[in-house]
């Protein structure tokens, strides 16, 4: 494994012989919060995208305009995108966006001259060190764009610092994958939509079981693989948050931007797959759309 990101051991410290599933969800929960910091605070490259590449490049190759890229002030993209969740959003002036796992303020920022002075986004991370960087950005969006309409909240995205019924949508960029308590994540999606609001995910999914080999040999929790569920289980967990008028796109060509770019966590789990198969036969970058209904 790379040594640019912490590895991750999938197995959780044991009790009496049982592994303790509150004890698991910490240990998570700690492997990401640490694995996040060392990037934000610079000690490491980005988990998602390619030690040894230009992240405004690889934000391109996984479908951010060049143009809003270009408008965005200098450290807020760390590389961390596996899609663009704000395009599938189409956000609008004067909505309230959320978005769950922000770091330092990428798709936030993006959002925030979308929705313009009349709307309002929220970034939540549960990673200290990438709160202070997304806050130190923040003062440099409000001074360069005059618009003053972000703000960022330490928190989990299982226990969402926000209120219910506050959010008109909600997006999130690779992220929920990392957390082991993923049913959790999207009944909170549900509480806190308002009534017709909808949701707009990027995260990476797998369209089938990794083999036993990747998932024993490859540390991959913080590289955004070893979380990740089968496509049709993220289907099943937001129609069972109560959500609607779910739709799922599978984006290979998201792998394979990851896969161009000399990825070492890619480069790694290719020498553990069988002979013939590529990252991409197994993991893919998924689109999630959703909406919550007037009633639920």
């Amino acid at each position: 494994m790379s040594d640019s990101i912490p590895s991750a051991v999938t197995a959780a410290p044991c009790c009496n012989d049982d592994c303790c599933p509150e004890s698991a969800e910490k240990y998570v929960h700690q492997t990401v919060r640490d694995g996040y910091a060392r990037i934000a605070r610079g000690e490491s490259s980005s988990c998602c995208g390619g030690a040894d590449m230009d992240a405004g490049q690889f934000a391109q190759n996984v479908g951010y305009d060049a143009a809003e890229l270009d408008a965005l002030q200098d450290g807020a993209n760390l590389g961390l995108s596996c899609g663009n969740p704000t395009a599938l959003a189409s956000l609008q002036p004067g909505e309230v966006v959320l978005d769950l796992g922000s770091g330092a303020g990428f798709d936030v920022f993006i959002a925030a001259s979308r929705v313009g002075p009349s709307g309002r986004v929220i970034g939540v991370d549960m990673t200290a060190d990438m709160i202070e960087r997304a806050r130190l950005n923040a003062t440099a969006f409000v001074q360069r764009t005059g618009i003053d309409n972000v703000e960022f909240r330490l928190g989990e995205i299982e226990h969402l610092p926000v209120a219910d019924s506050s959010v008109d949508v909600i997006i999130s960029n690779c992220v929920i994958n990392l957390s082991p308590e993923k049913t959790q994540v999207w009944q909170e999606i549900a509480r806190v939509l308002k009534p017709n609001g909808r949701v707009a995910v990027s995260d990476i999914a797998l369209k089938q079981a990794l083999p036993e080999s990747v998932r024993s040999a490859v540390g991959s929790l913080v590289g955004c693989v070893d979380g990740a569920v089968l496509v049709a289980e993220t289907a099943s967990m937001a129609r069972a948050a109560g959500l609607v008028d779910v739709e799922l796109a599978e984006r290979d060509q998201n792998i394979a931007a990851m896969d161009a770019w000399h990825d070492p966590l890619y480069r790694e789990i290719e020498t553990q797959l069988p002979v013939g198969t590529a990252p991409v036969d197994f993991i893919t970058s998924l689109s999630v759309s959703a909406r919550k209904p007037v009633s639920i």
